[in-house]
């Protein structure tokens, strides 16, 4: 056979690793696209190795590699290397899940956007396989992932990426691998003298041939009946929305022709061949006694057996299909030749008998075969297609070192920084900054939310340079990933609260006050120091009664008041621009001196005299009263605050927390170990009373 020289620069090495044989495969893709297989070769294990598609003896694995590696070598003259292997989907696991995203405000949506939204749907993948196998503790790989949907604002887009949204999803297949799989093969290779350059999944390789891209808008079954398996995909609305198998396949008929016929597993597997290619076959069994009898004989006998496979089948489809059958289906793999399968398939699903078909010949029409006595078959299908997907993806595994690890990760062609997040157990939410807590509450009978700090961003080094979620990863390459951190959560006084630090004016005798809100937190009274707690009920304050209204800018004594012309009593209401007139005689309405403003309130601080006047003596029941002189009416109190003067204004009594309404001091974060209180020298609280002249102090201690 002579090898055009051009095949070997991109010449490969394919193995199908099944439970009856090893197929190897080797050939090239030329320009065009064509796939031209040089060499092939089948070889039997001679033991039952493997079981429904698991490695159990990887040494007679490995031996069986070994000769199909020999004689291919042989073959075609060369060394082989490397080589292209596929796991079964007897142990697949495959999650759909739905993850979203949402947005502050609308925004752009970047590629990072749409890595983090793919990322939480993994990692919600993860959580249903953990689910399920109900530990915490997950030795399986995630050996690929696609978005079968992704949603813009709730409906439904090809692309994400440029788009404004205020939130984003995706309806994701995630497929996973247990580890002992995964190594059992990569051991069985390395025992042969190999080294594997591509992984990837047994049904994946079927359907890259069987069904082409332009057909997977239909919604179509492929099923890959091997010897221990039956692996299966759905295709629809352009994508692979399901894989699945079941461990019934061409083993449970040559079982069932065993225990019929007394017969050794190997005798029986060439009567069941011979059932798909002759009309009579001849046996002997364990006794001694020989058969000769029609194959439609021996198909009659297995019946029963038989038709479990493809009933198990079409509901294994259903189930994967949402309940209900499928337009079509195709079928790969010898075991799918057997004698009335394809009939019993279209059967169980309802469908016409023409719309289930063995793929063989017709899906290898860009296949050419150089090697002698082999024929396009639909057992080859899976194989070629093995050494196809190597052009398409390198899927192998790589390994890099990230936070001090080493982690081997299965290579979707795609991988990325999140995929080592992903394999260190970092979650999404340690990836992207995060807001601190939000905090509710309610101010007169609204909601308020006072919203929580951003945090910041995960740094990510990739070889000591800083890099996005989105980077993709290669062989050999150092990782740091730094996490994400949480913002600090809401944080808000009454001070913050813009209706209560607004000021109230009055007028009282054509004059103007500027008197600060009262709050009452959950039916209490409080200052504006006074930390909001979630569901707090504040009600602001701003109409006060008479009384404590002319209690608050300092008049003590008066004879009437009055509002429009109209007397008040001392319960009634004060609202905000009101005006009122304060008579303090019976005779005249004399107020405090014009000086007494807000503004003179606050550069003098004490009123010596509120009014002089003199009133004559009246006769009250025959004796003569003296009218007494107003009291002074002092306004607020000054202590020093570490050795600085501060005038506390507006009450009558203070306590110490009063003093962060007239002194800058931060609070809200700790400067220090400890928070010092001190008045005169001894240890205080925020409650402690407060006079004239006292020596305060407020400090962080270290």
């Amino acid at each position: 056979m002579q090898i055009k020289q051009n095949s070997v620069l991109n010449r490969v090495f394919g193995l199908d690793i099944g439970t009856r044989s090893v197929v190897g495969t080797v050939g090239y893709k030329n320009k065009n696209g064509h796939f031209t297989v040089e060499a092939m070769s089948v070889r039997e294990h001679k033991n039952r190795a493997m079981l429904d598609g698991q490695i159990h003896d990887i040494e007679s694995v490995a031996a069986t590699i070994r000769e199909v590696k020999e004689e291919l070598e042989e073959t075609l003259d060369v060394t082989l290397e490397k080589v292209c292997i596929a796991a079964a989907g007897r142990v697949l696991k495959t999650y759909t899940v739905r993850a979203q995203k949402e947005f502050e405000q609308e925004a752009i949506v970047t590629d990072e956007d749409v890595y983090g939204l793919d990322m939480l749907g993994i990692e919600n993948a993860y959580q249903e396989l953990a689910k399920e196998l109900n530990s915490q503790e997950i030795r399986f790989y995630c050996v690929g992932y696609s978005a079968i949907k992704y949603y813009l604002n709730g409906y439904s887009i090809n692309k994400l990426t440029g788009h404004r949204a205020g939130k984003i999803e995706v309806e994701l297949l995630a497929t996973f691998l247990p580890e002992e799989v995964i190594e059992g093969l990569y051991m069985a290779v390395e025992q042969a003298g190999l080294s594997v350059a591509n992984l990837t999944l047994e049904p994946i390789a079927a359907i890259n041939i069987a069904i082409p891209e332009k057909f997977r808008l239909l919604n179509i079954a492929l099923v890959d009946v091997g010897a221990g398996t039956s692996d299966i995909c759905i295709t629809n609305d352009g994508s692979v929305t399901a894989y699945g198998m079941i461990s019934l396949a061409g083993d449970e008929i040559t079982e069932a022709i065993a225990n019929k016929y007394l017969v050794e597993f190997d005798v029986a597997e060439k009567i069941k061949i011979a059932c798909m290619k002759k009309k009579q076959v001849t046996f002997t069994d364990i006794m001694g006694i020989k058969y000769k009898m029609s194959t439609e004989d021996v198909i009659s006998e297995v019946k029963e057996e038989f038709e479990r496979i493809p009933k198990s089948v079409a509901e294994k489809i259903k189930e994967l299909n949402g309940g209900k059958s499928v337009s079509a289906v195709f079928v790969v793999g010898g075991g799918g030749k057997f004698p009335g399968f394809v009939e019993s398939i279209a059967k169980e699903l309802d469908i016409v008998s023409s719309r289930v078909a063995i793929r063989g010949e017709e899906v290898l029409k860009e296949v050419t075969l150089l090697c002698d006595n082999v024929k396009k078959d639909s057992l080859f299908v899976t194989p070629i297609g093995i050494c196809l997907n190597f052009y398409e993806s390198k899927n192998n595994f790589v390994k890099v070192v990230a936070n001090n690890a080493k982690l081997k990760l299965f290579n979707n062609n795609n991988l990325t920084i999140v995929d080592v997040a992903v394999s260190l157990g970092i979650s999404n939410e340690e990836l992207f900054a995060r807001r601190g807590d939000n905090l509710k509450c309610t101010i007169n009978g609204n909601e308020k939310v006072f919203k929580g700090k951003v945090g910041e961003n995960s740094e990510i080094y990739l070889n000591g340079q800083a890099v996005g979620v989105g980077t993709a990863i290669k062989d050999d390459d150092v990782i740091e990933i730094k996490k994400a951190t949480k913002g600090e959560d809401a944080y808000a006084t009454l001070s913050d609260v813009a209706e209560y630090a607004k000021e109230n004016e009055y007028i009282i005798n054509g004059t103007a006050y500027q008197v600060p809100s009262v709050a009452m937190v959950n039916g209490q009274y409080e200052s504006g120091t006074y930390v909001i707690k979630e569901n707090d009920n504040i009600e602001i304050i701003n109409a006060f009664p008479l009384r404590e209204l002319l209690d608050i800018i300092g008049i003590v004594e008066y004879y009437s008041v009055s509002r429009e012309e109209v007397e008040m009593n001392p319960d009634d209401l004060v609202y905000p621009q009101d005006s009122i007139v304060v008579k303090f005689t019976e005779e005249t309405n004399d107020i405090v001196e014009d000086n007494f403003t807000v503004e003179n309130v606050a550069e003098e601080n004490v009123i010596e005299e509120a009014t002089k006047y003199e009133e004559k003596p009246k006769m009250v029941e025959n004796e003569i009263v003296i009218p007494k002189k107003p009291e002074k009416i002092v306004s607020g109190i000054l202590v020093n605050v570490n050795s600085q003067p501060v005038r506390l204004l507006g009450k009558k009594n203070f306590i110490f927390v009063d003093i962060l309404d007239f002194y800058e001091f931060d609070t809200s974060v700790a400067r220090g170990s400890a928070l010092v209180l001190m008045v005169n020298g001894m240890a205080a609280d925020f409650y402690t009373p407060l006079k004239e002249g006292d020596d305060v102090q407020i400090y962080w201690k270290d």
